[in-house]
Parts: structure tokens; C-alpha cells; sequence
């Protein structure tokens, strides 16, 4: 359990608050490339809080800028997005995509060059990167590196993009991340005969099983609900890695990474399959955008699994419009409580949606102070002690995790199977050749 103004500081990320400080400390995804178009229509978006507008100029060129017109305030996401800037439908004022006021048609010549600078709105530096675009919206000057995530590294035909809007506090979102424990139980089908459970592994997760996983390990993780966790930090997160009784004399790794400050790696796949990934971005304290990957260094991605992704699969939900899921808060995730009794422990439909009832239903922001918390929830720990460390750390002048070391971020994530007793370190080094998962092969 937290106290309560540890929980506070975990969930509000604010302008001024120490997570929102920290938050602002890296780039972050806030849009999918193709959502912004050149001289087409502004974007509306909420980061950590703060009300933004972004919109594409004639160069192609990315702004993110305060949406406030500086003469009378009007909203600019009504203005006209032509010749390199955005024009004020109000009274023609033009900014462009570093918030500079280059024309105000209602000023005199005279007092244009006098007023110019303090016409100036304000505006984040972006990035393109990984078919997302990406913002910074601290104070460092020079600007850091961007991360170099492997699913930005490899050749578009590799990866795959998307995003899902969720409806509760991004830290309860991404715990579901790092506590990998759950897979016992939430993803789980209900089987009578050990014959129905590849079958039904596949319906109840929706695709999950059959690209990261055989029946074994559905059948592992359905036998030992007590997976041994050992956590390691590294120079950009967290790697942790739960250890689940296999056959005789084998251990089942599933190794997960946390990179900082957001981002996610699921520990299920094995040598030569998709990997999947999710950032989890803070919109304000009650809910969060994931940007959700797959890549494959190996191959590019098929068309079947481009089109089991754009159906909901995997990490990714069955959608409805602007990105919101089909199965969502207001409709209870479409819940069947007749499939909840022969096919799975949810009655939902999909890994994603499944997670999403469960973080949506520890509440808007998720009360830590009346958790129990045991063994298999180191990972949680483990991640709620780098945050607060983090978030702490940088007040007293601390620099993050990663900030200063972009290379950091090209780690992997996934499940293996060894002899037993194989500890974290090993498990990691069987499965990459290294302990902490670092791509070696670039």
C-alpha cells in the first residue's frame, strides 16, 4: 500500500507537480503521425493536463501550441491552417508552428515590430518518430535525445501503430503492465478437459495465444498462480521477470520491461515472434492515451497480422470512433455473463478490453492506501518505488533515468523456457544474450 500523498504524487501529473515534472522531463507520443495532415484540419489534445492544438504546416512541419489566439483569446483549432502557419478565424492573426505571431492584419505597420514578441504563443518542440509524433515539454535546453526503441528503429514494414483512449489514471494502467501475475487468472480460459484449452485460449483472448504463445505455457500459467518475481534496474527502467513452475525440472520466464517514464514491453514472446508494446500517456489525472506497437526485427509484419491488429487482437482492442474501444466504461466492456461461465474469467472479449475493465474498476485514480499487497506484486512495487524515487530525485536536481541515455531504451522483452533453478540474469542471457535484455544484434 502507498500513503496517501505518495499516492497523490504517483497519479497527478499537472503542470507544477512533481510526477507532471518529471513526465516533462522526456519526449512523449501525443499523436499517431497520420492524425495531423499538411495545411489540413488542427487537432485538439490534452497532455498532463495542459489544453494543446496541434496541425501540420505547408512544410510538413508539427506544431503543438497553446490553442488561445494572444489578441482576444479565441480558440485557434476554428482557424484556417494555410501557408505555413494558422490563421485566427477571430481577426486574422497568424502564428506558426513555433508559436510566432507572423502577421496581425488588425495592427498598424507601425506597431508590429513593437508588440511581435509579446504576441508570441506558446509551443513544444516535436518529433516524428516511429510513425507517432512525439513532444517535449520540459525545460532542458539543449533538447535530450529521443529514445531508441526498437519499434522506431526498424523499417515501417515492420511495425505496426495504433493508440486506444482508457478511462482511468495512467499508473493504475501501466501496474497492469508490470504485474504480469494477473495473467493467471484475468486472460485465462475456462476449460473442463485439458483438450479444450487451446481452443478456448484463443477465443478468450482474442489471437493473443496463438501469436506469443502455445497451450504449455496457457497451461503453465493456469497451474501456478505464484509466480517467483526478480526485478533488475537497468540504465533506462526496469526489467522483471516472474518465474512459473513449467514441466519437470523447467522454469517458464516471462520478462517484462518498463522503460521510464511510460513505456511498457509485454514478456510473452519467444525467439522469432511479434513483440508488443504500450506507452501509457497521462491526458489528465483520470485518464490516459496507450500508444500501443508490435514490431518484428526479423521479418515485416503480414498482412493477416496487420489486419488482426486493426480488428482487435493482441494489445490492441476492437475500436470504435476517435479511438475509443468498442468495449468501454459506459457499456460495462459488453460483458457476457453466460461466456463468463464456459468460456472465460471475464465474459469480455480481448486481452486489451480485459485489462481495460479491470484498471477502469479500481476507480477514476486507483485508492492505494487500502491495498494488501503480497509476493507477486514486487513488480508493482518495484515501479511504484522508481517513479516516486524519480519524481523526487529530479526536485533535488537528480537527472531521470534514460534522459541522458537514449541508447538505454534498445532492450527486448520476452518468455523463455530453462532448466531449473535459472535465475532472472540467466533466463535473460539465454534468451538475448544478455541480462537485461539490450538488442546486441545492431
Amino acid at each position: 500500500m502507498l500513503s496517501d500523498e505518495d499516492n497523490r504524487m504517483l497519479t497527478r501529473t499537472g503542470p507544477g507537480t512533481p510526477m507532471g515534472d518529471l513526465f516533462r522531463s522526456y519526449w512523449l507520443p501525443v499523436l499517431l503521425s497520420e492524425q495531423v495532415q499538411r495545411d489540413g484540419a488542427p487537432v485538439r489534445l490534452k497532455l498532463l493536463g495542459e489544453e494543446l492544438l496541434a496541425f501540420r504546416d505547408s512544410t510538413g512541419a508539427v506544431g503543438l501550441i497553446d490553442p488561445r489566439c494572444s489578441h482576444r483569446g479565441a480558440h485557434l483549432f476554428f482557424g484556417r491552417n494555410e501557408e505555413g502557419g494558422i490563421r485566427c478565424a477571430y481577426h486574422g492573426w497568424k502564428f506558426d508552428a513555433q508559436g510566432r505571431c507572423v502577421d496581425m492584419p488588425t495592427m498598424p505597420p507601425e506597431l508590429v515590430s513593437k508588440v511581435s514578441d509579446k504576441a508570441q504563443i506558446k509551443a513544444y518542440p516535436t518529433r516524428e518518430w516511429g510513425d507517432y509524433v512525439w513532444a517535449y515539454l520540459g525545460p532542458q535546453r539543449p533538447l535530450p535525445e529521443l529514445p531508441q526503441m526498437e519499434f522506431a528503429l526498424v523499417p515501417p514494414s515492420h511495425r505496426h501503430v495504433s493508440k486506444k483512449y482508457q478511462e482511468c489514471n495512467w499508473a493504475q494502467a501501466a501496474e497492469g503492465g508490470v504485474d504480469t501475475a494477473h495473467f493467471s487468472f484475468l486472460h485465462q480460459p475456462v476449460v473442463s478437459s485439458e483438450g479444450q484449452l487451446a481452443e478456448k485460449a484463443a477465443r478468450a483472448t482474442r489471437g493473443y495465444s496463438q501469436q506469443t504463445m502455445n497451450q504449455n505455457h496457457v497451461r503453465w500459467m493456469r497451474d501456478d498462480a505464484r509466480p517467483r518475481y526478480e526485478v533488475r534496474k537497468h540504465g533506462a527502467g526496469l526489467v522483471l521477470g516472474a518465474s512459473r513452475q513449467a514441466e519437470p525440472g523447467q522454469l517458464y520466464w516471462r520478462i517484462a520491461q518498463y522503460l521510464m517514464p511510460c513505456h511498457g514491453y509485454t514478456p510473452s514472446a519467444t525467439d522469432g515472434q511479434t513483440y508488443h508494446g504500450q506507452t501509457w500517456v497521462p491526458i489528465d489525472d483520470e485518464s490516459c492515451w496507450i500508444y500501443i506497437y508490435s514490431w518484428n526485427p526479423q521479418r515485416p509484419l503480414t498482412e493477416e497480422e496487420r489486419k488482426g491488429y486493426r480488428s482487435g487482437g493482441a494489445v490492441y482492442p476492437e475500436m470504435g470512433e476517435n479511438w475509443m474501444p468498442l468495449r468501454n466504461r459506459s457499456n460495462d466492456y459488453l460483458i457476457d455473463r453466460e461466456v463468463q461461465k464456459s468460456e472465460n474469467y471475464t465474459g469480455i472479449v480481448g486481452v486489451s478490453e480485459q485489462d481495460a475493465a479491470i484498471q477502469d474498476s479500481q476507480g477514476r485514480i486507483a485508492d492505494r492506501t487500502r491495498e494488501l499487497l503480497g509476493p507477486t506484486d514486487i513488480g508493482v512495487m518495484q515501479f511504484r518505488k522508481l517513479m516516486l524515487e524519480s519524481a523526487r530525485g529530479l526536485a533535488q536536481g537528480v537527472v531521470p533515468l534514460g534522459v541522458d541515455s537514449p541508447g538505454d531504451y534498445r532492450v527486448r522483452a520476452g518468455g523463455v523456457v530453462v532448466p531449473d533453478p535459472t535465475n532472472i540474469d540467466e533466463a535473460m542471457r539465454l534468451r538475448f544474450g544478455d541480462p537485461i535484455g539490450r538488442v546486441l544484434d545492431r
